[in-house]
């Protein structure tokens, strides 16, 4: 893990902490991983920082040879979970690929509030977490992975994106690492 700074205008992204996504059986203690991505949200709320707080509604088009699930989601399936503190304040947007920012205005919203830096939190790291990292970092974010506020379906992909990929496309750090540079930087 390397931390090193956070830039002056960072924003917070929160991928697909909703209610269908934390039902399925995850890696890590969702309530751990929710516990650490509000903390981020609410830091970054004092701070007059952005918070984006992200779900997904849908699939990209295309064939996989993984079996596609069904296109109707149940009632409440993509609720942002209540425990976020969503305020009037956050960005919210709905994503139907696994990143966040094909086709959602998402970058547009970030430039036009002069944000350099990305910290991302959420499920599932090897999916929408790792996507979205890759286009922060494709449209020339610095990103920052939360990775003690992320989890995933399965334990290898999500050890495969923490140490292989996100090194490749950011810095790494725990929740508590992040707070303590958006302390040290902010009064």
């Amino acid at each position: 893990m390397s931390l090193s700074t956070l830039d002056p205008k960072t924003a917070l992204i929160v991928i697909d902490l909703q209610r269908g996504i934390v039902s399925r059986p995850l890696v890590h203690p969702v309530i751990e991983v929710v516990r650490n991505a509000r903390a981020l949200a609410d830091a970054f709320r004092s701070h007059g920082l952005p918070v984006v707080l992200v779900n997904v509604a849908g699939l990209a088009p295309g064939r996989s040879e993984e079996p596609r699930r069904t296109m109707s989601f149940p009632r409440g399936w993509t609720d942002l979970l209540p425990e976020l503190n969503q305020q009037p304040t956050d960005h919210t947007i709905t994503k139907y690929t696994p990143g966040a920012f094909p086709k959602t205005g998402l970058e547009e919203h970030l430039r036009a509030l002069g944000v350099t830096q990305v910290v991302l939190a959420g499920i599932a790291t090897s999916i929408g977490v790792e996507s979205t990292a890759r286009q922060a970092y494709e449209n020339g974010f610095h990103v920052t992975l939360a990775i003690d506020a992320m989890t995933d379906l399965n334990m290898d992909s999500h050890d495969y994106s923490l140490n292989k990929i996100f090194p490749r496309l950011g810095e790494t750090g725990s929740t508590q690492e992040i707070l303590n540079l958006l302390n040290s930087a902010r009064p």
